[in-house]
């Protein structure tokens, strides 16, 4: 029997809003012993080490509130004290008698309480089922805490914030527990898989270093494309993604791996794919925050994607160095930036869907759904009728919105969303968690999507790996413009573009 899941709650005494700790929170906990209240000698088994200085981690003050029950501080995002929501901690020292004693006898027996007291959001996909992720030493896989045993509500003691409690049995004493808001996709992890694809060798996969972050970390940009298409003077039609501007939305890193992954794939689809399109990717914008474990900032407490308009080189350098390239190839001729797409999770939506931009022009406004509806037939888990096209002011900063107006009308520009709890097929009611799988597949999908776009469906002559069409909504019926390019000449022509940035004032974005 797993033995992580079984006990019922039982509350301990409250904290008293004359006894909360105001002091602020600095740092992570690092190997934090928590000792019984006026207890003096050396610490023993069973009082519980926290620690959440690790890459990604985030918990930033431990407060016992009885022997089986913890109030847990997320720290502030680095420079912003506005952001708490990552969170990602591990818990050991566990005590022989509480595991072997209470639990194998009784099996119901309450082992621990957490309470998450300190969430900056109100709104949150917890009310909906979604349930924190745990792993251990001796069961390695992340999975989650049944959701009924997470509770998220508005607490009294504790300021009326919002509070998410979760019960949870220690089963092994030797273990050691590590719990988080969602699956962890770490600065380093991402740098073995970029090492591990280019030591493949592979004619059709570059890499370069695109900049470097305040702290010195790297700006990845990839390109994937067949080597003939880069040659000089060759006619360029780009698909340019993002990833990760937000480092506690760590499903996009495993949409962005899912894209990349299909793309340098052997796949018949890929290959076309490649033959007739080039992909720039820059999966992680914001490598110091992902390090540092923030939800949404970087280092230096900035929101990155409300930088858009003018993002400062010593401030905001990678998204400074990936603005100055998109305008570059803007400027070039030969280059058709068609596609710019900025991956992201959402906290309090479920299933895949994008935010698009709203148009004067109503066939552009019209061009800019297929993709969408297209991407629906594709994904079992992406919904058109939660896709919506916008210009709300305060988003006038992020690339969507400051892109779809510097680009000129044959470009698109889109924030693609994935929640980060689940997604609910058509037809059904039943929400089906994501797996890091799910996500990827997401991203395998949203590639494939690109050759029903452009109609190169002919061009596969054999499909070896057939990838289902699966609909759960039927999309809004919908007329298909003229696109770019055809079955037989995909380059085709941009038609008029713009020389320069400076045709259209990029403060206006529309």
């Amino acid at each position: 029997m797993n033995l992580y899941f079984t006990f019922f709650i039982v509350r301990g005494p409250s904290v008293s809003n004359d006894t909360v700790n105001d002091d602020p929170i600095g740092g992570n906990v690092s190997k934090y012993i928590v000792l019984p209240n006026g207890y003096s000698g050396q610490p023993k088994k069973g009082h519980l080490t926290f620690d959440a200085c690790f890459e990604s981690g985030n918990l930033g003050r431990v407060e016992q509130v009885s022997e089986f029950e913890y109030d847990l501080f997320i720290r502030p995002d680095t420079c912003n004290p506005r952001f708490r929501v990552w969170f990602n901690f591990t818990v050991e020292n566990v005590k022989e008698s509480q595991v072997r004693g209470m639990v194998a006898i009784y099996r119901v027996t309450l082992r621990v309480i957490f309470n998450i007291v300190n969430f900056s959001k109100t709104k949150s996909l917890y009310r909906d089922g979604m349930a924190p992720m745990v792993k251990s030493t001796s069961r390695p896989k992340w999975q989650r805490l049944p959701p009924k045993n997470v509770y998220y509500y508005r607490c009294p003691d504790h300021r009326k914030n919002y509070v998410m409690s979760f019960a949870f049995c220690f089963d092994r004493e030797d273990d050691m527990y590590q719990f988080a808001y969602c699956y962890p996709y770490t600065y380093t992890r991402f740098q073995h898989y970029l090492d591990n694809l280019q030591k493949r060798n592979m004619d059709y996969f570059f890499r370069e270093q695109l900049g470097q972050s305040v702290q010195q970390r790297q700006l990845d940009l990839l390109t994937i494309t067949s080597p003939e298409n880069l040659r000089e003077g060759a006619d360029k039609k780009v698909i340019f993604i993002t990833g990760r501007v937000h480092p506690g939305e760590t499903p996009s890193s495993f949409v962005c791996q899912g894209i990349i992954d299909f793309l340098v794939s052997q796949h018949p689809v890929a290959r076309v794919l490649r033959e007739h399109l080039v992909f720039k990717i820059a999966p992680m914008l914001n490598p110091d925050g992902v390090y540092l474990g923030n939800y949404r900032c970087s280092l230096m407490g900035f929101d990155l994607n409300r930088h858009w308009l003018d993002p400062s080189p010593w401030a905001h350098p990678t998204l400074h160095g990936v603005k100055q390239l998109i305008i570059k190839m803007y400027n070039d001729p030969k280059i058709s930036l068609e596609f710019y797409i900025d991956i992201h999770a959402h906290s309090t939506m479920m299933n895949g869907f994008m935010y698009g931009n709203i148009f004067e022009d109503e066939e552009r406004f019209q061009r800019q759904s297929i993709f969408p509806k297209l991407l629906c037939q594709n994904a079992e888990d992406f919904s058109y009728t939660s896709t919506s096209f916008n210009r709300d002011a305060v988003k006038a900063g992020t690339g969507r919105r400051f892109l779809g107006g510097l680009l000129d009308h044959t470009s698109y520009c889109y924030t693609l969303e994935v929640s980060f709890y689940s997604y609910i097929i058509g037809g059904t009611t039943s929400a089906v968690p994501y797996t890091e799988e799910a996500y990827m597949k997401l991203g395998r999908n949203v590639a494939r999507t690109f050759l029903d776009y452009y109609r190169l469906n002919p061009l596969v002559e054999k499909i070896t790996v057939p990838m289902p069409r699966l609909r759960k909504e039927n999309p809004p019926p919908y007329k298909h413009p003229s696109l770019r390019g055809s079955t037989s000449n995909v380059p085709g022509s941009r038609g008029d573009k713009k020389s320069s940035m400076n045709h259209k004032d990029p403060s206006t974005p529309f």
